[in-house]
């Protein structure tokens, strides 16, 4: 009886020590497991470390002294300067990119701009103080060079790369941000790499703008002067940012002064510039995001809404992002529930659904909506000859209203211009507006099935695409003149 007893008990005991080694087993494998996850991880973070971090490559004195040694602005450097103004300005007036590419390449004007953000960031007020003398001087000499190419230079052409850095958007923010990223990290480098600062002296743009400050006060457009400069404030704020992060982020040295008090204030004065260094960033930031974002949503409205719509004839719209409004210019007539479908369907576009809308129509037609009138009653008189008799009355009304558009179509095509030569105002034409790509002419016939007006009609081409209200001036200034060439009293222009 002992026997058995005890048998059972050194089966039990060997059990417990199998499922004690059993569990034993378990958890080393799950200690296992997680020493190779953690180990896995480690490793990880420690490539990541390895790739992104250039903390240990820096040559922080050699940096500080060659951005101090970039900053003075006199003798060799304010004729490098003048020169390469006027190579950008001569680039931007025959629309050159390679030419204004290779005026920036040249320009000094990066030095200063970069002693701004490093005199901030390691507490140099003196540093700080000849930036800021330097760096207007710069802008001064900049500006007034380009004013005086432009007045006094012959040809005053608004080419597409001028009237490219009137507006900046996001991009231009973005693009300033990280280009300003790029060269001070690539000037913080042991050994520099010179590639990065060329590739950042053409991406960033800091040449065209003041070029085209110059341009605009010489031509007498203050808004393409402010818009111009508006983009150069941006270029210089955020390379400026983009330094004193990295700098601070390197955790560059400070400097000393021998007086604790002046150190203090000097320090309270550089913390005071950095935030407002910060206030126009963010603010020109958020702005610029605005405007972006809006005409986003309106190009999205015109593709959508506008564009989309057969029944529509869209003439001319006109988008005002400073005062809220859109204003849309149709041929034909535009009932009163379109208007009122156009008006509610924008304001599902978030970021123009406080936009002012203004519709306006023209019962007077081109040649293009009376031949898609022809065509369309050509189609419904097709559809109705298969009906019965009960249509003919319908079929007979769209004989005459074919009949009749018929005899526009054949007066239109018969017209020719007999009081000028249209060869001799295109030729004029095309020295006055450089940027005209063709010319057509015509005469539109227009009937209300009573009485029969004909009107001159122009069909510029232009080579250049820009903003609607710059188009519009210089189209008006086209019509003004051909106008009086062509002794007309009224003139229309598609």
């Amino acid at each position: 009886m002992e026997e058995t007893t005890n048998n059972a008990e050194g089966d039990k005991k060997e059990q417990q020590v199998q499922q004690e080694q059993q569990d034993q087993k378990v958890a080393d494998q799950k200690a296992a497991v997680k020493q190779d996850a953690k180990g896995l991880w480690l490793s990880f973070t420690t490539f990541l470390k390895e790739l992104l971090d250039f903390r240990h490559d820096t040559d922080r004195e050699s940096t500080i002294e060659l951005i101090k040694a970039d900053i003075p602005f006199k003798g060799a450097t304010a004729w490098i300067l003048i020169c390469s103004i006027f190579v950008a300005s001569i680039g931007l007036n025959a629309n050159s990119i390679p030419v204004v590419i290779g005026a920036m390449l040249i320009s000094p004007l990066m030095g200063p701009i970069l002693g701004m953000g490093m005199s901030i960031a390691i507490n140099d007020i003196d540093t700080l103080r000849k930036s800021l003398i330097n760096f207007g001087v710069m802008v001064v000499l900049s500006v007034l060079t380009a004013f005086l190419f432009f007045y006094f230079f012959p040809l005053k052409v608004e080419s597409s790369e001028l009237l490219a850095r009137t507006k900046p958007d996001i991009r231009d923010v973005l693009i300033a941000f990280f280009g300003g990223l790029a060269l001070i990290i690539a000037r913080t480098k042991k050994g520099t790499i010179a590639s990065v600062i060329f590739g950042v002296a053409i991406a960033t743009a800091l040449m065209p703008p003041l070029c085209t400050v110059g341009f605009g006060l010489a031509i007498g457009k203050p808004l393409y002067a402010l818009g111009a400069m508006y983009l150069f404030i941006i270029n210089t704020i955020f390379i400026a940012l983009a330094t004193f992060i990295v700098l601070k982020v390197l955790k560059f040295p400070m400097k000393r002064y021998a007086n604790s008090a002046r150190r203090r204030a000097i320090a309270r004065l550089a913390s005071f510039v950095a935030v407002l260094v910060m206030i126009p960033a963010v603010y020109i930031f958020v702005k610029t995001l605005g405007e972006t974002r809006s005409m986003g949503d309106y190009e999205r409205f015109m593709l959508t809404e506008i564009e989309g719509n057969d029944q529509l004839y869209l003439r001319k719209p006109l988008y005002d992002y400073r005062n809220k409004t859109i204003k849309l210019y149709f041929d034909g007539e535009i009932s009163d529930a379109t208007v009122s479908d156009l008006q509610n369907e924008i304001k599902n576009y978030k970021n123009i659904s406080d936009f002012t809308l203004m519709i306006r129509g023209n019962k007077s037609r081109g040649i293009d909506q009376v031949s898609k009138a022809y065509n369309r009653a050509i189609d419904e008189l097709d559809r109705l000859g298969n009906t019965n008799d009960a249509l003919n009355v319908q079929v007979n009304v769209l004989k005459v209203k074919i009949d009749s558009l018929q005899r526009a179509l054949t007066v239109l095509q018969k017209a020719r211009p007999e009081t000028f030569s249209f060869t001799m105002i295109a030729k004029d034409a095309k020295i006055r507006f450089p940027d005209l790509e063709s010319l057509r002419y015509g005469e539109i016939v227009r009937s209300n099935f009573i009485k029969v007006d004909t009107l001159k009609v122009v069909f510029p081409k232009w080579r250049f695409k820009v903003t609607d209200s710059l188009n519009q001036v210089r189209e008006k200034k086209l019509r003004e003149w051909m106008t009086k060439e062509m002794k007309v009293d009224t003139l229309i222009m598609e």
